[in-house]
């Protein structure tokens, strides 16, 4: 299966490589066997890339945050402040996708978008510690029906410079579920509060829709008898 997003890239390389191919009867045998074979990786490659295979996530993934991404865990962090959509403390997990991963992204969780920005920016590789402060990106945020706030972001890379979504402001999403597709080489940052407990270390190679990052248990309640006595008493 191949990603909607990549159908005109796919046409495209058809057309380069069937004009290679009519090349080829012009020149000599040599170059012509040469021309075939390009022709066929250009389409090959292209097709590749595009790849959408189907994925499954897990039993009881309403309850669980799951890999938006094909690739490696490269950060896992605490960040003191997230000033976007969590606005406080939160942990962090970023995915490397390499050019030979698949870029179809998957939502990490059930829940409802209540935050999205697209971002122009520069093109540092995407394993950069700056990288998602600096390179182009698309910075989505859902609360899962348990309260939960996550906010994940698509990153361009050096060599990508196409970020593509398919979701605003109330859409609802389930785990797993496509959303969209960076091109090229890119990453992914997952930010969820530090309540979430984690599932990965760093270096771990993950599934997009499949691989399990993380749990989403609810909140903890806020202490209301404390805040009542502290009213009571002033």
């Amino acid at each position: 299966m191949i990603a909607q997003e990549g159908y005109a890239l796919v046409l495209g390389a058809i057309v380069i490589a069937a004009i290679l191919i009519g090349l080829g009867w012009f020149v000599p045998s040599v170059v012509r066997g040469v021309l075939i074979v390009l022709a066929v990786l250009i389409v090959a490659f292209t097709v590749y890339f595009f790849r959408d295979p189907e994925r499954t996530p897990p039993p009881g993934a309403e309850a669980l945050l799951l890999a938006p991404a094909d690739g490696k865990v490269v950060v896992i962090q605490d960040v003191e402040y997230e000033p976007l959509y969590i606005k406080g403390p939160a942990k962090q997990v970023s995915i490397f996708l390499s050019p030979l991963n698949v870029h179809v992204n998957r939502s990490p969780a059930d829940g409802v978008i209540e935050y999205d920005e697209y971002v122009p920016g520069e093109y540092l590789v995407a394993w950069h510690e700056k990288a998602s402060e600096k390179n182009e990106r698309s910075q989505l945020g859902l609360r899962h029906p348990n309260g939960t706030p996550v906010l994940f972001k698509q990153i361009a890379g050096a060599v990508a410079r196409r970020i593509v979504y398919h979701v605003s402001v109330g859409d609802t999403l389930k785990a797993g579920e496509r959303f969209g597709i960076v091109k090229f080489g890119s990453r992914m940052d997952i930010l969820v509060p530090p309540h979430v407990p984690l599932d990965v270390q760093l270096d771990d190679r993950v599934t997009a829709g499949e691989t399990v990052i993380g749990r989403l248990p609810a909140p903890a309640p806020e202490d209301t008898t404390t805040a009542e006595t502290e009213e009571a008493g002033s």
